[in-house]
């Protein structure tokens, strides 16, 4: 019968990105240099899957405002857009990587959409003007929000990886690419947006 530490050595070996990761604070700026609030943060690591075939979100409508109006979901999930006003809402989305045409509706559409390529999709509402909202599509599970001061927290292994950004503010649709480097003993690292 296996031992508790053989356990957990063999545990460790098959899954030395897990055992290996260090607490690391990612702060955005943007080209003024200034924190990047609400913002999104996305790290690719080597060896963690890209795509997922479960996953489940939700965009709902709440007092004529999406909700939230800032949604970040891995490649391959699905989102349903639940409407919880009393007034019928109008879903669109001319986006690239996902043309969305929900006609006027109450409740919740029967079916979910599968958002099934990297990238973000501007949502708007063809009866409430004012209404917009983005969902933020990348291709994998570690990815956060930025806070106040434009910081998201990650447990990283040490080593080079691809850091995906985006904000609002910023004139291109697309997420942007960046070099983050992770120390041995972590720490805080800051990523510039480009625009």
């Amino acid at each position: 019968m296996p031992t508790l530490r053989r356990l957990a050595l063999l545990a460790l070996a098959a899954c030395p990105a897990a055992a290996f990761a260090v607490p690391v604070t990612v702060q955005l700026l943007g080209p003024d240099g200034q924190p990047l609030a609400n913002a999104v943060v996305a790290v690719e690591v080597k060896g963690r899957p890209a795509r997922t075939s479960t996953a489940k979100a939700e965009m709902g409508q709440r007092d004529r405002q999406f909700t939230p109006q800032l949604l970040v979901v891995q490649t391959g999930t699905a989102v349903s857009f639940p409407n919880f006003d009393t007034v019928r809402h109008h879903v669109y989305s001319f986006s690239p990587i996902k043309v969305i045409d929900i006609k006027l509706y109450s409740g919740t559409p029967a079916e979910p959409i599968v958002f099934d390529k990297p990238g973000v999709a501007t949502l708007g509402c063809n009866i409430h003007d004012r209404m917009s909202a983005h969902i933020v599509v990348v291709d994998t599970p570690t990815f956060a929000r930025t806070d106040a001061k434009g910081q998201a927290q990650f447990d990283l292994p040490p080593g080079e990886h691809v850091a995906k950004a985006w904000h609002e503010g910023q004139k291109a649709p697309t997420l942007q690419s960046l070099r983050l480097d992770v120390p041995a003993a972590g720490g805080a690292l800051a990523l510039n947006l480009a625009e």
